[in-house]
């Protein structure tokens, strides 16, 4: 199968889909960053600018896959909708299978989507795909089902070919396999910039990697190591907690500064969630119907559901579709981290202390022990600690 990417980015969805087996033929992207790390990745595929000026979609392709603009949907965003200036790009998806039908369309969101403006987003869409005559599926992934990185995404897949897309995005599921581990035996991330309503806490995890400011300023979530050091990923590592390869973004750095890179790894698909939803296209499961509830009555857009050409139906099912084995977090990272500043550390431990949030115990504490060594003349002059060797 052959696909076309809109809103590409730096092509984690269609890079996914190629590991599969599927082949990418076109990649539409407007920043230029990105554009130069998709020519450097994807040089067999064709590579369009604006995607207000594509005027056709290649005929040979059978999947239409697009990860367009979370920024109007997003709680991060300005929250405007799907009719904001960025979001709204969606509406050339439309345009684009209205000229050329394609019998398979891939979508993917942030989960904020589904409540924002009381699912006006998610109306849209459904409502623009069954007046085309297609059927859809939907539901949110982790993908903390592959990769130690909590990062919950909306996956949405119509078609109007005689395949269910239930049985492509609805079959797998299982249970996470967290374990509740102590800080001396496991890694821990959070949210530094956080600290008085939320945390983000991930045990053997790190929080959703964000794309930082606009003008690349990164805010990577910090990890407490099992020995007590407090760093942020390094940006290879970042990449790889995306499913990437060590310095996939690189290319981005001949076009503008290397600190963009934190917001393109950010915005980017997690690899091998495209890569399952890639298997499952061309392999679909068998889904189980007595997973379906009824759809009447609902006041919001459940976290899975799905249309059979009649009727729109809630689907119960988790966020884990597999458990792929993977290291524990500190053996994850190859690469030096960054040791959490001083400052940082500071301000973190001066909302904490303030708030009525539950830590783990013995986390405060690790925290303070970390500022003294940054505070220190020891350690004042030191930035980087080398994780691989802990």
């Amino acid at each position: 199968m052959k696909t076309v990417g809109l809103f590409a980015g730096v092509g984690g969805l269609e890079a996914g889909l190629q590991a599969a087996g599927l082949r990418t033929t076109l990649l539409c992207e407007i920043w230029n960053p990105a554009s130069a790390v998709l020519k450097k990745r994807f040089p067999d595929a064709d590579l369009h600018g604006d995607v207000e000026t594509l005027d056709g979609l290649p005929g040979e392709a059978d999947v239409l896959v697009a990860g367009f603009p979370c920024q109007d949907l997003s709680q991060a965003g300005k929250t405007a909708g799907i009719t904001g200036k960025r979001s709204g790009l969606v509406g050339h998806v439309f345009r684009l299978l209205d000229l050329d039908h394609k019998s398979w369309v891939i979508l993917e969101n942030v989960p904020f989507m589904l409540q924002l403006d009381s699912g006006a987003a998610m109306r849209t869409l459904v409502e623009e795909f069954e007046a085309r005559g297609y059927r859809w599926a939907y539901r949110i992934v982790n993908s903390l089902s592959f990769l130690p990185q909590r990062r919950e995404r909306v996956l949405f897949v119509a078609t109007t070919t005689d395949v269910d897309p239930a049985d492509v995005l609805l079959a797998d599921d299982v249970s996470a396999r967290i374990e509740v581990q102590p800080l001396s035996s496991a890694a821990h991330g959070f949210y530094w910039t956080e600290g008085v309503r939320g945390l983000g806490w991930a045990e053997n995890a790190i929080p959703t990697l964000k794309n930082g400011s606009t003008v690349g300023i990164a805010s990577p979530p910090a990890i407490l190591l099992p020995c007590g050091k407090v760093v942020t990923p390094e940006i290879r590592d970042a990449e790889r907690l995306q499913g990437f390869d060590a310095d996939w973004t690189q290319p981005a750095e001949e076009i503008g500064r290397a600190s963009l890179r934190w917001s393109l790894v950010g915005n980017a698909v997690t690899v091998p969630v495209a890569r399952w939803l890639g298997e499952s296209l061309l392999q679909p499961r068998n889904f189980d119907s007595s997973r379906d509830k009824s759809f009447d009555g609902q006041k919001r857009w459940p976290r899975a559901a799905r249309f059979d050409g009649t009727t729109r139906h809630v689907v119960e099912i988790g966020s884990h579709p597999v458990w792929e084995p993977r290291a524990p977090l500190h053996e994850f990272l190859k690469f030096p981290g960054k040791a959490l500043s001083a400052r940082a550390t500071r301000g973190f431990l001066s909302r904490a202390e303030r708030a009525k949030l539950r830590f783990k115990p013995g986390f405060l504490e690790l925290l303070r022990a970390h500022l003294l060594h940054m505070e220190s003349s020891t350690y004042s002059d030191i930035n980087t600690f080398a994780v691989a060797a802990e």
